[in-house]
C-alpha cells in the first residue's frame, strides 16, 4: 500500500482484503441446507418444534388455577401483561410428567387469535440438523396419539420427531379445555 493512497484507495483496499477472508465462509447455499428447531422432551420422547412456530421459551411460571377445565390445564400466568393459558402437554397425550420441576419449561406459541404456553418437561435447547438427514417417517416407538402432530424426524445421538405445536390447534379436544 502506498502511504499517499486516497481514502477512497484505502477502502478499496480494505474491501479486497475483506473479500479474500471471506472466501473461507460458507456459502448462501451451503446455510441453507440446515434446519434448526427448539428440542423438547415429554416424558421419554425427545422432540423439536419448528423455529417458526415457538416465540419464546420460559421456566415454569407461578399459575394461577382455572377452575372447570380439564386436568392438562394447568392455569393461566401473567406474561409481561397477557394473560397465558398453560397446557401440560405430558396430562393431555397421557404421558407421565417428569417429577424434575427445575428443568419444566413452557414453550410459547403466538399464532393468530392463539396465544398460549406448552408446558414440557425439559428444553435442551437450539437443535441443529442437516435437512437431507430429515426422515418423513415416525420415529419408532412413538405412541399413536402423538403421531398426528409429528412431521418426520432427525436422527442423531436419539431420534428427534419434528413436532409441530400449531398442529394442535387442528384438534377440537385440545382448543376445548372446559370440561
Amino acid at each position: 500500500m502506498n502511504p499517499t493512497s486516497t481514502a477512497f484507495e484505502l477502502l478499496l483496499d480494505i474491501d479486497r482484503r475483506c473479500r479474500a477472508q471471506a472466501s473461507a465462509l460458507p456459502s448462501q447455499d451451503a446455510r441453507l441446507q440446515s434446519w434448526s428447531g427448539i428440542g423438547f422432551r415429554l416424558a421419554s420422547h425427545w422432540f423439536v418444534a419448528p423455529m417458526a412456530e415457538v416465540v419464546e421459551v420460559l421456566p415454569e411460571p407461578r399459575l394461577a388455577q382455572v377452575p372447570g377445565v380439564h386436568h392438562w390445564v394447568r392455569g393461566v400466568a401473567n406474561l409481561r401483561g397477557r394473560l397465558l393459558p398453560v397446557m401440560d402437554l405430558c396430562g393431555f397425550f397421557g404421558q407421565e410428567r417428569s417429577s424434575v420441576r427445575k428443568q419444566r419449561r413452557v414453550l410459547v406459541i403466538d399464532h393468530e387469535e392463539l396465544f398460549t404456553g406448552l408446558l414440557v418437561d425439559e428444553v435442551p435447547g437450539l437443535q441443529h440438523f442437516p435437512l437431507l438427514r430429515l426422515d418423513p417417517g415416525r420415529p419408532p416407538g412413538l405412541p399413536e396419539n402423538l403421531q398426528p402432530f409429528v412431521q418426520g424426524h432427525f436422527q442423531r445421538e436419539r431420534d428427534w420427531a419434528v413436532f409441530s405445536p400449531l398442529a394442535l390447534t387442528t384438534i377440537a379436544e385440545f382448543m376445548n379445555v372446559a370440561l
